[in-house]
């Protein structure tokens, strides 16, 4: 059962990848959505097993590497954080599939583009069930390949390649941190297998290295280093410059990346790593600090975009911020469950939008839409129920997790918690706005698309509606079903030993919060220990944690001031009030403020200008040490002093030899008797 969920999408993508066009496309995509389909049918029985009945365990399939201390074994660990992703990327994954065949339709290369799906999945899985870090870092590189493949998929268009290795090159300046960091495991631990080094963690936890003659805590350099490859997938500020990019590939894929696959992956990697996070608490304070910044600035970008598939865009990448900042200040249960919730109404909301495109003849700037919601009412339906999940309004599943995320940061009590508060309820307000913003000016209003465009408008078929549909029941019902074994009364038996428990800030006493030693010590942190907690103690550790979790963080969110916990719905509601006057009201209005504010207009919709900045800072000067390296170094000096100087020199003497080349006879033997003279005079001095 464990094997077949997590390789079902990798055998329906060699499949499908090999013999598609053979196959045809209806059987390549029946073949792709049966085995995600069945995986995701497997992933329910693995997580009532796992996280439910408490049943952690780690299949071994092979010995991947063995080189002297460096063992790595090829193994699948199952525990209740991994059976959380496995369940949420895999019900998503199908559903995108099954979306894709109605989207896809018309497309030639149907087999391929359902291969990259489900190879996509599958490099997640590997990921999110790595029990080691070169296993995590192959299906790590190996969303980022599949996301490269996909996001050019329509490798014809010019845009779609350039994005495609805008992804692939920003994503490996992440990517060279976190292998850096996996280096600083394995010299710091002697091992990158996870349980052994959650085991060794409190013994290392005031260890040094030396570095230019300076002393570095040791488990700080790998938290930022492993914390630097998750701002490159997860898209945070700095390296998100890809994520809005892309946007070129097919909404399917756009809906998997932002919902269940890559930008996920960092989220997870911390989660995953928080154990060895717990000792690093300036790295917890970077998350909080780049976390809150991403939430903010993506907002703020969110709100003058004309791109309908733009403008979630930088949803996701907001909403990643929400995730980190939860993870930075130990909240780190509040981050996955956010993730969860996160996956289904994104996903909506990027499949809707898609409906909304293939409505409109491939029409994407919301300038030319308008008066949609008659036309495509289920649509409409489905956009706003994402909306409201997303803007966090009671009953809809942001609600219970993204607030939770805000209560979480308010009761750290320390001054990063409390400005990822701030800037987290200023990114609320901002996201209530750009989402409203959003369904006034694609489904209301005057139609403003030409009467040729308007009058092919139609509801999208089944094959498509109906995973919007279920991706609404999760939209909805997700977070009130999941609440209390996320984030409630019965998340530490929930979690177990998967995710370290942490205290930041003062704690309800007044006493300080412990960390490191003196928190594994006290029993605030729980570090996974295959020796020592089997299987059958899962019980008995969950009830210390649960003990643990009292002094906790996300225990003290749940007693922040009312006030604290109404704030979010005032000002989610103060952004659907005044996305209403702007865009129903009063149109006239955004347009006076644009114009009133052009400097921070164009500064907005330049995207603060991070391109620009790139181009200037690192593109330019790249091409032009590449130009100079052509010209001066491959050209004058290799070529000059090798293929092209031999060559010139070889013609120069050829030119001069054929002078003697002359047809006369005593031309030539004037020559042999210049011959014999030198020959004979060198034989007499060597004598």
């Amino acid at each position: 059962m464990y094997v077949s969920a997590i390789f079902l999408p990798l055998l329906g993508a060699v499949l499908v990848g090999l013999f598609g066009r053979r196959l045809g496309d209806s059987v390549s995509q029946f073949l792709t959505c049966l085995a995600m389909g069945a995986s995701a049918l497997l992933s329910i029985p693995i997580f009532i097993e796992v996280a439910l009945n408490g049943n952690a365990q780690t299949v071994t399939l092979v010995t991947f590497i063995a080189s002297g201390d460096l063992v790595v074994d090829w193994a699948l660990k199952f525990d209740t954080l991994s059976a959380v992703m496995v369940l949420t990327v895999s019900w998503v994954s199908f559903l995108v599939h099954v979306y894709s065949i109605g989207y896809m339709h018309h497309d030639p290369g149907i087999p391929r583009f359902m291969a990259y799906l489900s190879l996509f999945t599958f490099f997640m899985f590997m990921l999110v069930t790595a029990d080691n870090l070169v296993q995590m870092f192959f299906g790590w590189e190996g969303v980022g390949l599949a996301s490269y493949l996909l996001i050019g998929y329509w490798y014809e268009r010019p845009t779609a390649n350039a994005a495609a290795i805008k992804a692939f090159v920003v994503n490996r300046v992440g990517d060279f941190g976190f292998a850096l960091g996996i280096f600083g495991c394995f010299v710091l631990f002697g091992t990158i297998n996870l349980d052994q080094m959650f085991a060794a963690a409190p013994q290392m936890a005031d260890a040094t290295v030396s570095f230019f003659g300076v002393e570095w805590h040791a488990l700080t350099i790998i938290g930022v280093l492993l914390f630097i490859g998750a701002m490159g997938k997860s898209a945070q500020i700095g390296l998100h410059t890809w994520l809005p990019d892309a946007m070129e590939g097919p909404t399917p894929v756009s809906a998997l990346i932002h919902a269940a696959t890559m930008v996920t992956a960092g989220v997870f990697m911390v989660a995953r790593m928080s154990p060895l996070f717990e000792y690093a608490p300036a790295a917890l304070a970077l998350v909080v600090v780049v976390g809150a910044a991403t939430a903010f600035f993506a907002a703020t970008i969110g709100c003058v975009q004309n791109d309908i598939k733009r403008v979630i865009a930088y949803s996701t990448c907001s909403q990643l911020g929400y995730m980190f900042f939860a993870l930075g200040v130990g909240a780190y249960q509040a981050a996955i469950f956010h993730l969860m919730t996160h996956a289904f109404f994104k996903a909506l909301l990027f499949l809707s939008a898609g409906s909304v495109i293939h409505a409109m003849s491939d029409e994407q700037d919301m300038r030319n839409m308008g008066g949609l919601w008659k036309h495509i009412p289920l649509t409409y339906a489905m956009m706003w129920i994402g909306s409201l999940a997303l803007a966090g309004v009671p009953v809809f599943a942001g609600y219970y997790s993204k607030d939770m995320i805000l209560e979480s940061a308010f009761a750290a009590g320390t001054g990063l918690g409390m400005l990822a508060f701030v800037l987290g309820i200023a990114a609320a307000f901002m996201t209530a706005f750009y989402s409203w913003r959003l369904l006034f000016m694609t489904f209301h209003g005057t139609p403003r698309a030409n009467e040729t465009v308007m009058a092919h408008v139609h509801e999208s078929p089944p094959i498509m509606t109906v995973p919007l549909a279920a991706l609404a029941v999760g939209a909805v019902f997700s977070g009130m079903v999941a609440y209390d074994h996320f984030v409630g009364d019965k998340h530490p038996a929930f979690w177990g030993d998967s995710i370290a428990y942490n205290v930041q800030g003062e704690a309800v006493a007044g006493a300080p919060a412990a960390h490191g030693a003196d928190a594994l010590a006290e029993g605030v942190v729980a570090v996974d220990d295959p020796v020592d907690d089997p299987v059958d103690d899962h019980g008995a550790a969950a009830e210390e944690a649960h003990g643990a979790a009292a002094q906790g963080v996300l225990e003290r969110a749940h007693h922040v001031p009312l006030a604290i916990k109404l704030l979010p719905l005032v000002v989610s509601a103060a952004g659907i009030a005044l996305a209403w006057l702007f865009y129903i009201r009063r149109p006239r209005y955004p347009m006076l403020v644009a114009t009133a504010f052009p400097d921070t207009y164009r500064f907005l919709l330049n995207k603060w200008y991070f391109d620009e900045l790139y181009d200037r800072v690192f593109v330019r000067p790249a091409f032009a040490l590449g130009r100079a390296l052509w010209r001066g170094g491959d050209g004058a000096l290799i070529d000059g002093l090798g293929p092209d100087g031999m060559a010139a020199a070889a013609s120069r003497i050829a030119a001069r030899l054929r002078r003697f080349q002359t047809g006369y006879l005593y031309h030539y033997a004037f020559l042999m008797i210049i011959g014999v003279a030198v020959f004979v005079s060198w034989r007499l001095l060597q004598a």
